[in-house]
């Protein structure tokens, strides 16, 4: 029996469906390793196909089976369009030599060329390192990435290299933050590679995040889509620069102690056919389901076939490559949730186990998460992995060995919902401690969860950021360190309040997407028809938090502050977490956590004179961390020089504790200091 029944007795009416799911990817391992070797040795596609130097020349190979003839063409043979013809070799393979190193330079611009069944079509190589745009013809090109000549990069990243890509406390409390390279500059244009790693890198590490999570790296050809319609795998994204520009920034990123993340598709890819690997080979069937299965109803894409050995192949070498060649430290994959349900979450509400199993459930998807997992421990125990699964499957993030999938962590993705719930619909006296402590504490057991009370998700047109609900209209004018407002006032202490309890309580990591640290005041829109093609409101108004005049320097601060109290104090992966008190009359959450009290007024109105806060351990207390702090846009009201001694509490039946005055809409930690 597999220890996930043991870690969740609720699954033993499933037993079946995890016994088959285990005898599969026992039966697919098998399959794929029937000559002997690792995963590792396996995931080696990039090796063997795409474009490499020989010892007298160079070497291209593509994976077309359907196809019935492929010419290599470019601007080395004046885009001559049968000059260079491909040989068919055995499993759908092809192949061409060219003599002389010279043959091919350093981000020449190829295609090729590809027959099928008497149509004939330019295509960019599969496994191509480099895309580019022309400026004029707007026709996506690829580029032979020299890597031992003019793409030549040199790491210093000794430690990663040496397989020491974090220390324990890193990889026990992520601290993630999600960022976009090309709209994380000031000017309404691209941002770059370069002034990420220029401008950006420095924010990250002065902030105290210890990790980045890089969306839209994998190049796409709609800038729009965030990043998430990928057409070529082993490719950089070209908006941002090239693939020595995204090295560097890895590079730089590992020096000042910063683990970087990828965003990384599996779930789908873009269905263009002029740009993509979307009928490459003539056939519909060579990467994704044939027919209708093959499209994603929603999101326009094309949908991979697990079940085809080749394509396990081709992403399982995609993974391999991020992580050898550009030194990544872990994966955050998209969409897990349309991937291991044949109707791809849409619609159904996972109100209880018997929607995690049964015909709905695409098994061959959940084997291959389970064999990336596997090659990724293979490759470094230490590297990362998060799953974007908003069904809650149960054992996600337990190892494959235990019958799980195999994930490190999951997103908490009903925690941002609860939020925005609450802002939308609850005045501040509605709204329920009770409700808030289940949804911040319930999860699954054994399983460990990214928090965050807002993502890239809730920043985009058509939704409002935490800041926006809070504050609306009078961020526009009444933002200024001058002005008086209580509509501000109450902003600013709830989005604090907000995001220190999701800290604390929404996982065993954090995460918060660019800019809503300091309460950005706009959405994100890119440039698209729509808009007229804007990068209004594509880009990051830093200078709003670097202003000693605005108040949102009072936000950024306070997440300065509040990661700082929990890299001191390791209470995220805690596990002595324990109610305290909880009431919905006077708006109070309190609990310990990593041998800490945490005392959370959320009432609007009425602040607390010698409040009875129950403890558990008697003693003395002190003040460790407050929200009310004036630099964080408080209003000074609470000691951190008072110790608190415990007593018998007259009101309460629960004992020892002790009395605090606690203002309305703060949050007060306290330490116990001595017995």
């Amino acid at each position: 029996m597999y220890a996930i029944l043991d870690k969740d007795p609720w699954l033993m009416p499933h037993r079946m469906d995890i016994d088959l799911r285990m005898n599969k990817y026992a039966e697919l391992r098998g399959v794929l390793l029937s000559k002997g070797g690792t995963l590792s040795e396996l995931a080696n596609a990039h090796l063997y196909y795409g474009f490499h130097r020989t010892t007298d020349g160079w070497v291209y190979r593509e994976w077309a089976p359907g196809a019935d003839e492929l010419y290599l063409v470019g601007d080395f043979n004046f885009w001559n369009p049968t000059a260079n013809p491909l040989k068919r070799l055995d499993g759908g393979a092809w192949e061409i030599h060219l003599a002389g190193h010279d043959s091919l330079k350093h981000e020449s611009r190829v295609k090729v060329r590809v027959v099928s069944r008497g149509v004939s079509q330019d295509r960019i190589p599969i496994y191509i390192n480099k895309v580019e745009q022309d400026p004029v013809s707007k026709d996506f090109f690829g580029q032979v990435w020299d890597w031992l000549g003019g793409g030549r990069f040199k790491w210093t990243d000794d430690k990663w290299m040496d397989g020491e890509s974090c220390n324990e406390d890193d990889c026990e409390s992520l601290l993630i933050y999600e960022a976009h390279i090309g709209m994380a500059q000031e000017k309404e244009d691209y941002g770059t590679y370069k002034e990420f790693t220029e401008n950006i890198l420095p924010r990250i590490k002065k902030s105290g995040y210890n990790a980045i999570q890089l969306m839209g790296v994998m190049q796409h050809p709609y800038y729009a889509s965030f990043g998430y319609h990928v057409s070529n795998f082993f490719a950089p994204s070209s908006w941002f620069g090239s693939p020595d520009d995204l090295k560097e920034l890895i590079d730089t990123a590992h020096n000042m102690g910063l683990r970087v993340l990828m965003d990384i598709i599996h779930s789908h890819s873009v269905s263009n056919t002029r740009e993509g690997i979307n009928e490459f080979d003539g056939t519909d069937y060579q990467f994704f389901y044939a027919g209708p299965r093959g499209d994603h109803p929603a999101w326009g894409s094309k949908l991979f076939n697990y079940g085809k050995y080749e394509v396990i192949h081709f992403l399982l070498s995609n993974v391999k490559f991020w992580i050898e060649e550009f030194h990544f430290d872990g994966f955050r994959f998209d969409g897990v949730t349309s991937m291991i349900y044949q109707d791809h979450g849409l619609g159904t509400a996972f109100d209880h186990y018997g929607k995690y199993f049964g015909l709905n459930t695409d098994i061959e998807a959940l084997n291959y998460l389970q064999l990336v997992n596997d090659l990724i421990d293979e490759i470094d125990p230490s590297i990362v992995t998060i799953a974007e699964d908003m069904s809650g499957m149960p054992g996600m993030c337990l190892p494959v060995s235990d019958g799980g999938i195999g994930f490190d962590y999951r997103l908490s993705m009903g925690i941002p919902d609860y939020w925005i719930k609450n802002l939308k619909t609850k005045s501040d006296e509605q709204v329920s401690m009770w409700e808030m402590w289940h949804e911040l504490t319930t999860r699954r057991p054994y399983e460990k969860n990214i928090g965050y009370c807002e993502s890239h998700d809730q920043a985009l047109v058509g939704d409002k950021t935490i800041i926006f609900w809070l504050a609306d209209k009078e961020m526009y004018d009444k933002m200024s360190v001058f002005s008086e407002s209580a509509d501000i006032d109450r902003a600013i202490a709830l989005h604090k309040m907000i995001r220190f309890v999701t800290l604390i309580l929404g996982g065993e990591g954090y995460l918060n997407f660019m800019g809503n640290e300091f309460g950005h005041p706009e959405w994100i829109d890119f440039p698209r028809e729509g808009n007229n093609w804007s990068f209004k409101y594509a880009h990051r108004k830093w200078s709003l938090c670097d202003s000693d005049h605005l108040k949102y320097k009072y936000l950024a601060e306070f997440d300065t502050g509040m990661l700082k109290h929990v890299t001191k104090h390791p209470v995220l992966g805690a596990w002595d977490l324990a109610s305290l008190w909880c009431d919905d009359v006077d708006k109070i959450l309190a609990f310990r956590k990593g041998g800490l009290i945490y005392l959370f007024n959320f009432n609007p109105v009425r602040s607390f004179e010698g409040y009875e806060l129950p403890v558990i351990d008697p003693g003395t207390y002190r003040v460790v961390f407050n929200s009310d702090k004036e630099a964080f846009g408080g209003f000074g009201r609470i000691s951190d020089s008072y110790e608190y001694h415990t007593e018998n509490l007259s009101n309460k039946q629960c004992g020892a504790g002790i009395r605090i005055y606690s203002p309305a809409r703060t949050v007060i930690v306290l330490e116990r200091v001595s017995k």
